[in-house]
Formats: C-alpha cells, structure tokens, sequence
C-alpha cells in the first residue's frame, strides 16, 4: 500500500510513498533501521526482532548496504530540441528600438508611448474615452505608487494648481517618497515568493527574512539599477564591495535563493538537494526570464525549445552553491536558530550582555549542535554506541533548549548564500528521479536565450551564478528588460503588454504591443535600468491621464481593453485597502520596524503543529504599513486570504482578483474595520471647527478621494442625525462601499 518494493536493490533503495528504505553507510537516516527498532514505525509488526538481528542489520547499512540484486536502469535518450528554430520565436529574439509610429490625431499626444498605442486603436478604429478629471488622477497615481491615498490638502492643492508642470511635480514628489519603495518592493516580494517560514511538512520561521524584504524596499528607494538588483540577487556575495556596508548588503540580496519552501521532513538527501535546486531554479527563470525552465526536469520542456540538458546545466550552477537560510533537511537539528553554520555572519560575536552569558550561550550551542550532528544525531550519551530513542532525545535537549530561550536571537546573522565547498556539474536525473542518474551536463545557461553556439565561461572553481547574473543582465539578453518593464506596465495599468508577465514562453500569451514593449525595454537600458524613470514616462503619458468611461462601439471592438482606450478600473490589493484604513484613522505608523514580530518566535516553534501557541493575527495588531505584516506560509492573516493575497510558496507576479461577497463583509463586519471608523470619526470631531457639510466633505475626500454629489451630501446630512454614532457608521458605510476598494 505504501509503495514500497524489497525485491531489487534499487526498490529498497529507491523506497516507498515514505522515501527510501535504506540510507547506505547511515543506518541513523534509514527508515528501514528505525522501523526494526519501533522508533514511529513498528516493522515487522507482530514482535520486535531480537536485538542480535538489528545489530545485524545495523552493521549491514553501516557497510553500505551491499546488495548483489542488479536490475536494469533506466535509459537516457539525448534531447532533439531544435535550439536554431526555437530562436524564431518573438520573445527570444533581440530586442531592438523601433522608430516611433505616425497617427492620425497627432494632437492627442505627442508622447511615444501615447503614439504606439494610438496607432494601434487606429487600426481597429478604436477611439480613447476623455481623460480623468484631476481628482480621480490624483487618486489613480497616488495608489499606483505610494500604495496610499491623498490626502484632501493634497487634492485641493493639485486641483487648483493649474501650472504646465502640475502633473510631473506630483508624480516626482511620490516617486522621491519613501512610500514609493513600500509599494513596488511589495511587488517584488511577490515575485521573490518572499515569507518568514518555510511552510511545507515543518513550518518552522524565517527569523532574518526581514533583511532581505528590507533591502529591496530600499533598493527600490534608492532606483537601484535593475541590472544591479538582478546581480546582487543571484551572486551579491561575489561581487565587488567598496564598503563593508556596501558588501553586508549585496549577500541580504542573495537571499533571494534562500526564502524558499523546501519539504524538511524529506529523508532522502539527494532528494531534498535536487528539490532545493529546482525551487531555485524555477524562482530565478520565471522571476528574471518569465520562462518556466522548472518543466524540464525531468524531459524535454513540452512548448518551449528547452532541453533537459539546459535544466541540468543550470542545476549544476546551484548544486555548486550552498543555501544559509538558517534551516536543514532534518527538522530535529532545528530546534535551534543559533547555529551560525547555517546563516551567513554580517557582524562581530552577539553580545548577550556579560561575558559569562555569552559564554554560557556558546557552550549551550555547542552542545545542542554536537548532540544533534548529522554524523552520529542519536548516540549521544547512549552509551556503547547505543541508539538513543527519539522520545529521549527530545527529553535530553529540552533543558538546553529551555536556557537558549532565555537569549535573544544574535542580531549579526542574514540569510543568503555562498559558493559551496564542492563545485561540481549535475547529473541528469532520469525522469526527475534523484537515484536514477546520467551523464553529468557541464555548468551553463539556457541555449535559446544565448548567441549560437556560446558556451558559458564557467570557472572549475565557480558555481556560475555570477556568470548567470552577467548572462540575465547583458544588453544582449533578449529576456531581461521586457520581463521588467511587462512588469512595471502591468503594476501601473492592471494588465501587462504580454498578460503572462511571468510566462513568455510559448504557452504564454503574445504581446498586445511589441512595437511597445521593445521601445520600452529599449529605453529601460538607455537609461540606466531605472525603475522611477520607466514609471515616470507611463504616469505622464495621455493613456495614463484616461477615464474610465464606457463606450458600445469600442467595447464591441477591444471588450478586454487591451488596446487601452480607457483606463481599467481596478480592486485596490489587500495592503492598498489595510493601509488606506490605518492612514484615514490616523492610526498608522510609517515608521519601520526595526525588525520582524518572527524574531520573537519560540525556538524551534513549528508553526501549526500544536508546538505552542499560534501567534495573533498581525495584520490587527500592527499598525506598521502592510507590508511589514510577517508573511507566514500556510497562516495567513484572514484579511489577507479574503483580499488574495498571493500564495508566498510561489512566483507570482500578477495577483488574482476575486470579487465575492466575503470582501464586502468583511468591510461590514470586521473589528478591524469598525475600530479604524471609530478612531477616524474621533480624529475628524477634533479636527477644529468645522460645519457638518465641511466634515462630510472631508470625509468623502478622505476615503473616496473626491467631494459628495448633492444626493450624497443631503443623504448624509440626515444619515448623521440619526444617532451618537453616526460619524463613526458614516465612515464604516463607505469604508464598505465598492467605490473604496476600487481605483478609477
């Protein structure tokens, strides 16, 4: 029943739906050995087998298990993907600047990103709606990129400025914002699958995440370049540093490699490392290259001109690097964080207070990490070489794990990675199996994606990530800067010029705009891979400036809109509405967090497991912005599950957008919701001296961004008669309304 077959040697190697039977040479890793000893599994189940046997048994694994049963294996067949042909296709041909498209109604812009679009309603005679009016601009720009509303000094003052220039100074004034940061880093955290857990079979914490979630919110501040930030993820620790601080911040980068799920409960080594690598494998070609290279595991990629053979070339570029996430696959050897070995050192020894403490400190984590080795992980203090039973352990480890607590976490430490002591090609895995083994593919990078017949310069003594980044980040790299502008252009207009933003292979959808997208792309390296500058001529574009109106004619034509004669009305994400509620009460807090509530987390707390207690739900008890909010796989806030938030374990770079009526409730009843009306009406009532109409009105501007109709001002001015309480439900029933979580 469990899929377990003894009569070959690859059968009891290879195991069942439990992972292999037997581990050679480690009898304390093989499932076989703890079952004969009725550690969890009691084999055979009728009586134990006398202890002669099992020590038999025991020195038989101990020997390396030899077993003179040979079965055939399994047969490798050389790809036949056609390289040559596949480079016909759009996305993998060069990316080239095309001259800007004449129109017709060549005073509707003179903008290029205005004329590309024009010519192509042009052809479908296809005519854009009128622009927006200035509040709703502001508005529309203000969530766009800060993530925040404005406020009503904000819209009166734009409103009434009337200068050439009105547009560009509020566009410029958000993009220096450090609110700009918190809004499009919270974009590449979706991409980079970020999170404070593991998830999976043990869901134990990310204590140091937060490093990396702060470098990028900082990087996206500062423009970093965006070929820059792709090297500094990919290879941060071997790239030149001109400052100590300049080095600590290029390795948080290479965290990037290490946020992912990973099952640590897998037994079998060579599983588990082959499934690291291919977690890594597939975050890196979806997030850099929107191309799913992760499907040639285990055979040729069904659509895509990409062999196994290239899968294997880049698996042998992370076999060759090792993972300081601050966790390993037996979930027994972490029931401690301290283990420095696991963590990359960004500063000198932890003080924990006195010398005597930190003494104490290191010989408690001396002692925990000896008695928990994967060498001998249940012989200590056995006696005569004795297996020590699970249960025991735990007992002989709770004192020490009890004192550890009493310390806090070292604040030197980041997750990242380093080059790994054993640089080496991979073997291809036949079918995907980690046991079935064939030739080893020299350390490279995808064919397709490169010139004919370039071979990758891969040192003996180098992974070649650092090759891998220069390769994504080369001019050349057909890949690179339309996956990133696709990106920005949907984050700013709700769909991307290719829809399947992490998706450009064949299965993906095809440009609406490659005239567009390549002058995009083209301009993106002209100027220095800066995100601000590529941001800053979309937001100042005339399709931007657009209404939402609704056209029959049109709509019979584009229903999808993708040729962009009027905006799309979009649903605010989860963080835009959280953060809205918090700024409107003037309950929010725009300080960062120094670190993450995570670093609090019991050691060893394997979250969801009945292991303690399950930490309180922090999208309400923050006041930070959202997306200081821990994102812990499989325990996500209920706000967030109800808005969509992505799924943590995976790239996404593009959110689903439900509309369901959990979401109007939610507004309608949560306390969350109805403390931040509370507040907002106590802050609006001591505002000053203001008229009913005048707080009204603010009220509306707060929340909708925009002043009440007539009707709406009469309905309100009777709603709010009605009881004590009526600012506070005024606030709630729009707070409630469609037209809040939604941006014109």
């Amino acid at each position: 029943m469990g899929g377990l077959f003894l009569d070959s040697r690859e059968g009891m190697r290879k195991g069942g739906a439990s992972g292999p039977a037997v581990t050679p040479f480690k009898p304390e890793e093989s499932l076989f050995i703890h079952a004969i000893h009725y550690q969890g599994r009691k084999m055979p189940p009728s009586a134990q087998l006398p202890d002669s046997v099992i020590a038999d048994f025991e020195k038989w694994v101990q020997m390396g298990a030899p077993d003179p049963r040979e079965t055939q294996a399994a047969a490798w067949k050389p790809s036949v993907v056609d390289i040559e042909k596949g480079r016909k296709f759009w996305a993998f041909q060069p990316v080239q600047k095309p001259p800007t498209p004449k129109v017709k109604n060549a005073k509707w812009s003179s903008q290029p990103i205005d004329r590309f679009l024009l010519a192509r309603m042009e052809q479908k005679h296809v005519v854009p709606v009128a622009d927006a009016d200035r509040a709703t601009w502001l508005r529309r720009v203000s969530f766009d990129l800060t993530g925040l509303p404005p406020a009503p000094e904000e819209i009166d003052a734009f409103v009434k400025d009337r200068s050439k220039d009105a547009y560009a100074k509020v566009v410029d004034r958000l993009l220096a914002s450090d609110r700009f940061g918190e809004r499009w880093g919270r974009h590449w955290l979706d991409v980079a699958r970020y999170a404070e857990s593991v998830g999976r079979g043990r869901n134990y914490a990310f204590p140091y995440a937060w490093r990396y979630r702060n470098y990028v919110i900082n990087a996206f501040n500062k423009d970093k370049p965006y070929d820059q930030f792709v090297k500094e993820q990919l290879a941060g620790d071997l790239l030149p540093a001109a400052s100590d601080q300049q080095h600590i911040e290029q390795l948080t980068a290479t965290g990037f490699l290490a946020l992912g799920s990973n099952d640590l409960i897998e037994i079998n080594p060579a599983v588990f490392r082959m499934d690291v690598i291919d977690e890594q494998i597939n975050a890196t070609s979806r997030a850099f290259m929107a191309l799913t290279v992760g499907c040639a595991r285990c055979h040729d990629h069904k659509f895509d001109p990409i062999p196994t053979t290239d899968y294997y070339a880049m698996a042998g570029i992370f076999r060759s690097t090792e993972m300081l996430s601050g966790l390993q696959r037996r979930p027994r050897d972490n029931v401690s964080y301290f283990n420095i070995n696991l963590l990359a050192k960004i500063g000198s020894t932890p003080d924990q207070s006195t010398p005597e403490k930190l003494a104490r400190w290191e010989e408690l984590q001396t002692e925990l990490s000896d008695m928990l080795a994967p060498s001998q992980p249940k012989r200590k203090r056995g006696g005569q070489g004795q297996l020590v039973p699970v249960a025991k352990l735990r007992q002989q480890t709770a004192g020490i794990l009890a004192e550890l607590d009493r310390f806090p976490l070292p604040p030197d430490l980041v997750m990242a990675v380093r080059e790994a002591a054993d640089i080496t090609d991979c073997e291809v895995n036949i079918h995907g199996d980690a046991q079935q083994l064939g030739p080893k593919i020299p350390r490279g990078l995808v064919q397709v994606v490169s010139k004919p017949g370039e071979k990758a310069n891969i040192g003996a003594n180098e992974s070649g990530r650092l090759e891998l980044a220069q390769w994504l980040t080369r001019r050349d790299n057909p890949l690179t800067a339309r996956v990133a502008v696709n990106r920005i252009w949907q984050d700013m207009f709700g769909r991307g010029l290719v829809a399947t933003v992490d998706n450009f292979g064949a299965m993906g959808e095809k440009p609406s705009n490659q005239e567009l997208l390549d002058y995009l792309a083209a301009g993106f390296m002209d100027h220095g891979w800066s995100v601000k500058k590529t941001i800053r001529e979309i937001a100042l574009s005339r399709a931007y400036r657009l209404g939402t109106a609704y056209q029959v004619k049109d709509n019979k034509i584009d229903p999808d809109n993708v040729l962009l004669w009027r905006m799309n009305r979009r649903r605010l994400e989860v963080e835009a509405i959280r953060d809205s509620l918090l700024m409107i009460s003037g309950q929010i807090d725009l300080n960062p967090p120094a670190e993450s509530p995570v670093m609090g987390f019991k050691r060893g707390f394997d979250i969801g497991r009945g292991r303690g207690t399950m930490p309180q739900d922090y999208a309400v008890a923050l006041r930070n912005r959202s997306v200081y909010v821990p994102v812990v796989r499989n325990f996500l806030p209920a706000m967030f599950e109800v808005f969509d938030f992505p799924e943590p374990s995976e790239t996404k770079g593009r959110r689903e957008v439900t509309t369901v009526p959990t979401q109007a409730l939610f507004l309608m009843n949560s306390p969350f919701v109805l403390n931040q009306s509370k507040h907002a009406a106590d802050k609006l009532l001591a505002a000053g001296p203001l008229t009913e109409t005048e707080r009204i009105a603010r009220v509306y501007r707060e929340v909708l961004g925009r002043s009440p109709t007539a009707d709406e001002l009469k309905s309100s001015l009777d709603f709010i008669k009605a009881s004590a309480d009526s600012w506070s439900q005024l606030y709630q029933a729009l707070f409630a309304s469609a037209e809040f979580r939604y941006r014109s």
